[in-house]
């Protein structure tokens, strides 16, 4: 028996309603207050600066804006945003009334050997109307869930979009580097040949051997077959472009075969501070949206644990008409029903804990989802730090050798020196110029990450540059 005291707070409680399960709170970690070799300054909203304008680029520029609208990475995502915003929906009509409306008719006849058939004509309507009063907050806490996996969903669609920029610039950045690697081994196969040549002519006046054609030869073999792997180089990243953009591959080939310089960053990366990166990066966002989902299903589970109360009713009139009688009858109910969960051998509290454990995986998540932009920022500004470096290190490398060869050649048709100086030489050029060529292509793919890591570029909008 429950005391008149006991009774009025619960009967409070069942009228007023409450939400049940903890209340999502914007998670915290502890970051430094400034990158390695960064600066102390925020770099505030970055999303919307179009990095890859830094390339100079028209051509990259103009397939950046084309494949923001056709990407079908960014297109699925888009409609998993719808899935999501139908997901709220259903979400929170559970905690609506609801009314459906049915009819019938029907016809039978009876035959008898005395009488004539009796045909009966029966017509019934249906009214049912049922709403379950959300007392402790189930349908509440699980449209809460639905609107942060919807936020979850657009901040995938920025993260995917991210991921387009990055994959389509890299593999721009690629198809020019092979395409100077070509240009370069072509040059040099023109420059061995002449001495393949040049070589023969001294053959023949006695002021060479055959050992010295036979090393001019095997250099312009060299050189020939490093063009295959170069030329197929460019054509793979050629026809993933067009994938990225949503065309078959090889629709660009033609356009991209045209050539272009080397992608080299004209300015600097603003990277900001540590804690940019929690409203920069769509992914971390997307891990804290996902968390508030996760600590909303905990009271969507504990609400299980409590008593339900529904109400229902139905209304049903209908007509009879045959040649005996006919008339018409209405019959109604209406009344609550309550379900108490006394025992199910400990499932509901297993759900309760079962959700716990997830919100606390997916706090995780975002630490960790953190913690690797942090380090992604780091690793990215380092390399950026030391790239210019290593390209004009390389640059002048280049220069020595080229002038080596260029004396070398001289002296050697002055017969002054040997054969294998002049192929040293030539060597030594064609490895130094190789390497510029992959330390430029490092140097871009390392400006593209550093943007990547910071969250630059998602939210541009295609049109404007």
């Amino acid at each position: 028996m429950i005391s008149i005291r006991a009774a009025a707070p619960l009967a409070l409680l069942l009228l007023t309603g409450c939400v049940v399960g903890p209340d999502h709170k914007a998670p915290e970690i502890t970051l430094p207050q400034k990158f390695a070799e960064g600066g102390v300054e925020s770099a505030g909203d970055v999303s919307t600066v179009a990095w890859w304008t830094a390339f100079k680029d028209r051509r990259l520029d103009g397939l950046v804006s084309q494949g923001l609208s056709q990407n079908l990475d960014i297109l699925q995502a888009l409609e998993r945003i719808n899935q999501a915003e139908a997901d709220v929906v259903t979400a929170g009509a559970g905690s609506l009334p609801s009314l459906s409306v049915g009819a019938s008719n029907s016809i039978s006849q009876t035959n008898g050997s005395y009488r004539s058939s009796d045909r009966t004509t029966t017509t019934s309507g249906e009214l049912n109307a049922s709403w379950l009063l959300d007392l402790f907050g189930q349908y509440r806490r699980s449209k809460e869930s639905a609107e942060a996996s919807l936020d979850a969903a657009y901040a995938s669609v920025d993260t995917v979009k991210l991921a387009y920029l990055s994959e389509l610039v890299t593999y721009y950045i690629n198809a020019r580097y092979y395409q100077e690697r070509i240009a370069i081994a072509r040059k040099n196969l023109a420059s061995r040949r002449e001495t393949l040549d040049l070589t023969k002519l001294q053959l023949e006046a006695g002021a060479a051997s055959r050992l010295d054609v036979v090393q001019a030869e095997g250099l312009v073999n060299s050189t020939l077959a490093d063009l295959p792997s170069l030329e197929a180089g460019f054509r793979q990243s050629a026809n993933h472009i067009s994938t990225l953009l949503g065309l078959p591959a090889s629709t660009l080939m033609n356009d991209l075969q045209k050539g272009a310089r080397q992608p080299v960053p004209s300015r600097s990366v603003r990277t900001g501070v540590p804690a940019d990166l929690i409203r920069n990066r769509p992914d971390i966002r997307q891990a804290e949206r996902q968390l508030a989902a996760a600590t909303a299903a905990i009271g969507v589970a504990e609400a299980d644990l409590y008593p339900s109360i529904s109400l229902s009713g139905s209304i049903t009139p209908s007509y009879v008409h045959s040649s005996l009688a006919h008339g018409s009858t209405t019959t109604w109910g209406f009344g609550p029903s309550l379900n108490l969960p006394i025992f199910d051998g400990g499932a509901r509290r297993a759900n309760v804990k079962s959700r716990e454990s997830a919100a606390r995986e997916a706090y995780l998540v975002w630490k960790q989802t953190v913690l690797n932009a942090v380090e992604e920022v780091e690793n990215a500004l380092a390399a950026v730090t030391r790239d210019r470096q290593a390209v004009n290190a390389l640059s002048a490398t280049v220069r020595s050798y080229e002038e080596s060869l260029e004396l070398s050649t001289a002296s050697y048709r002055d017969g002054a020196s040997s054969l294998l100086d002049v192929l040293d030489a030539q060597r030594s050029v064609s490895t130094a110029q190789a390497s510029l060529a992959q330390a430029v292509q490092q140097m871009a793919n390392d400006f593209v990450a550093l943007n990547v890591a910071i969250g630059g570029g998602y939210a541009f909008d295609g049109k404007s540059m």
